[in-house]
């Protein structure tokens, strides 16, 4: 799983996303995932670019392809389904809505700096 992660997070990165953080979700009973990874962006054009860099690294690094993805249609919350971690990038202002990680506020965190 970490492996994943980090390439989702190079990804993301590599796309100019911010914010990036990582919670882990697996010590808690009934979360639908091992761990979610959030970002944001400032515009849609780039929220979906973050998606589709994201999917096209995961399967030329690990082999592995996304489950679903949600939201490209818009691309203000694009959700990717990874089984065991679900990647959320936001514009920016939805998230600065939504607050998924205070939903999430007891989850062990791993912030992620932005590359220069």
């Amino acid at each position: 799983m970490n492996e994943l992660i980090d390439t989702i997070v190079g990804a993301i990165q590599d796309k100019k996303g911010k914010n990036v953080v990582a919670l882990d979700l697996s010590d808690f009973d009934g979360a639908i995932t091992s761990a979610f990874v959030i970002c944001n962006a400032d515009s849609t054009t780039q929220v979906a670019a973050i998606a589709a860099g994201v999917e096209e690294k995961v399967e030329e690094t690990l082999g592995q392809k996304v489950w679903r993805v949600e939201g490209l249609n818009n691309s203000l919350w694009v959700v990717m389904d990874y089984g065991d971690v679900m990647v959320h990038i936001f514009q920016t202002e939805l998230r600065d809505f939504y607050k998924l990680e205070e939903l999430w506020a007891d989850a062990p965190a791993t912030a992620y700096r932005e590359e220069e």
